[in-house]
């Protein structure tokens, strides 16, 4: 089968991402290697970003996306995931992570952080090699069949549930954080839903947390991501009720197994007791261009 190598950045770029992402879950329904989801790359889309402008390279069969490089500005560093459809013969993790390191000296980034998965010993012995080292940032991975949700949790009394389908004449939640053009952002993703995007309001108004959760119709997946309740309304159910809500949208929409990733400790005991099951972590590496190599 031919292999090409195409380029592309924008939204061209979030199209192919996403149907490597979609042919890689389906590929490999119960986790695999590949943490990614198609709605990790859209939710990342919700700011503009320095990336946005960069040419992302991909390998294409006669099905589509089979392998991709994607670079991702963070800010603090810049953020490099070589995918991979599982078990595909065309493309070798070599080749892919290759072209990777070459791209990011191409771009002449300062600081650079690759994600891999605790089991994945490919990845980190290619991440060794060239002069990648784990740092202290570790995401954990859970899961859930849908039909194993729990009953929605009722909100605190005076609170409300509200949803951007039903409530858009006021600032979108994520705003402060994510600044004011994430809503326009955000509906120029294929996944994006309004009414999984989820916020609640205290009984004067204000926003006392928020949620948006993601159904891929493609793979029946529901994701959560971003959850946040603000500090001065913790302890009162609000997670829960946001958590248990959107989980059950989603099943509504047909998903099928449900997924959120955690950073904290105090997350992973929420999620863990909502039911989800841990099935990964991740460690960031990082490094900088001038350094790479120097494992050899």
């Amino acid at each position: 089968m031919a292999i090409r190598e195409v380029r592309a950045c924008g939204l061209d770029y979030l199209a192919l991402a996403t149907e490597l992402l979609h042919r890689a879950r389906l590929a490999d329904p119960e986790a695999g290697l590949c943490d990614l989801e198609a709605a990790d790359l859209q939710w990342w889309w919700r700011t503009p970003r320095r990336s946005d402008t960069v040419e992302q390279v991909f390998w294409l069969d006669d099905d589509g996306p089979v392998a991709g490089v994607v670079l991702t500005d963070w800010g603090r560093a810049w953020g490099c995931d070589p995918i991979l459809v599982p078990d595909a013969w065309t493309v070798s993790l070599p080749t892919v992570w290759a072209r990777a390191l070459e791209a990011v000296t191409a771009s002449g980034l300062e600081a650079v952080e690759v994600s891999a998965r605790d089991d994945d010993l490919e990845l980190l012995g290619l991440l060794a090699e060239a002069g990648f080292v784990a740092d202290n940032r570790r995401i954990g991975e859970t899961w859930m069949d849908a039909e194993d949700r729990r009953n929605v949790a009722p909100l605190a009394e005076g609170f409300t549930l509200v949803d951007r389908a039903q409530h858009t004449s006021t600032p979108h939640p994520m705003q402060r954080r994510n600044g004011d053009g994430v809503e326009a952002r955000l509906r120029q993703c294929l996944l994006y839903d309004p009414a999984l995007d989820l916020a609640v309001e205290a009984p004067d108004g204000k926003v006392a947390g928020y949620a948006l959760f993601w159904f891929d119709p493609v793979t029946e997946v529901g994701m959560v991501e971003p959850m946040r309740v603000e500090d001065e309304y913790q302890r009162r159910g609000l997670a829960r009720a946001l958590l248990t809500t959107g989980l059950d949208r989603l099943a509504k929409r047909g998903a099928r197994r449900l997924k959120v990733a955690y950073a904290t400790e105090a997350a992973r005991r929420f999620y863990v007791g909502a039911g989800f099951r841990v099935t990964s972590t991740s460690t960031s590496h990082s490094c900088r261009p001038v350094d790479m190599g120097e494992g050899r």
